[in-house]
């Protein structure tokens, strides 16, 4: 048995391929059953995806325009049923990119968020087009191009400048040092004295996207420095002290996460990127021992009531945590 599979209480997998949640069904017959592409069963359980449960009744509330509600907020003042908070929810779930009310979202964002000089994403939209120069935000940037790039855009040449856009702005330090001059640093809030730590997870989600034969060197770079500054904090600890949890919430498990990360979240960037380090067992330990008796983990926070659609319901054993930490345990001891 793999070493992975003794730290489980018991094997949820046919629970997690039931077909009340296609999402969690797909990713488990791929990522867990290790099935092909072109699996029968595993391209049946992906076009399920766009016709049962959560994702065509959220397709189904779409303006024809490709947005959510009110076209022009679609970040701010809808939390977390807008335009960009949608988009966020339908890549996590799995939604298929060639659908054309996908590709309408996506052009939608690009359109309206993304800032034509310097290719960073902004929650609000100029009046001269595209997104506010002075108010890109770190982690919209990464789950956008995160978003993006699920959906099958990495050639488009405006999500290239959103990576080009992580790889030239995105900070990774604890205030070490001088702050970085000129624009956009100095300017507070996510641009402060140190990096902000959630912009910095969602760089790196974004940049885990990308196939490692498609990674320029200068992502390469990237990724490696956003890589030890996690494993400086050993995921979840204030690296100045790592007797202190960052963040107490980063400990309560959830799905979807929006802007905010946990533990789980983070360490499942860095098994997709392949490491393995020693500063990450602490973190792994406790996820493991979340699980309970049915080798299952319940959904410690959500902002359902908030989206579009619920899903699943906080306090109640998760599949999608489920599945997030046993893709990450496989990972970690595979």
């Amino acid at each position: 048995m793999s070493h992975w599979k003794r730290l489980l209480k018991a094997d949820s997998t046919s629970w997690l391929l039931e077909e009340e949640n296609p999402s969690v069904r797909y990713f488990t017959l791929t990522d867990i059953l290790n099935k092909a592409n072109d699996d029968h069963e595993v391209q049946k359980g992906k076009a399920a995806i766009m016709n049962n449960g959560v994702v065509p009744q959220i397709l189904a509330r779409q303006k024809p325009q490709g947005h959510w509600g009110v076209a022009g907020d679609f970040y701010i003042r809808s939390k977390y049923k807008g335009t960009v908070w949608t988009l966020i929810v339908l890549a996590e779930l799995g939604a298929d990119g060639t659908d054309p009310r996908i590709n309408r979202a996506c052009e939608f964002i690009l359109k309206h968020s993304q800032d034509r000089e310097s290719g960073g994403f902004s929650h609000l939209g100029s009046p001269n087009g595209g997104g506010l120069h002075d108010i890109i935000l770190p982690c919209l940037t990464g789950n956008m191009i995160y978003s993006l790039i699920r959906f099958g855009c990495l050639d488009d040449p405006r999500v290239q400048r959103g990576i080009d856009w992580i790889v030239k702005y995105q900070r990774f330090d604890d205030g070490e040092g001088e702050t970085p001059k000129g624009w956009p640093y100095g300017r507070g809030r996510c641009f402060d004295r140190h990096s902000c730590h959630m912009g910095a997870v969602k760089a790196l989600k974004a940049l885990a996207e990308i196939p490692a034969n498609r990674r320029s060197g200068r992502v390469d770079d990237t990724i490696r420095i956003g890589v030890e500054h996690m494993l400086k904090h050993h995921v979840h600890k204030r690296s100045h002290d790592l007797s202190r949890v960052s963040k107490a919430g980063w400990l309560r498990l959830g799905f979807p996460l929006m802007w905010n990360t946990d533990v789980l979240e983070i360490l499942g960037i860095l098994t997709r990127l392949g490491y393995k380090d020693e500063r990450m067992q602490e973190a792994v330990d406790l996820v493991v021992s979340k699980q309970d008796s049915q080798g299952r983990w319940k959904l410690d926070d959500t902002y359902n009531r908030r989206f579009l659609v619920n899903i699943e319901q906080k306090g109640k054993p998760s599949k999608w945590v489920t599945l997030n930490a046993v893709r990450m345990l496989k990972r970690f001891y595979g």
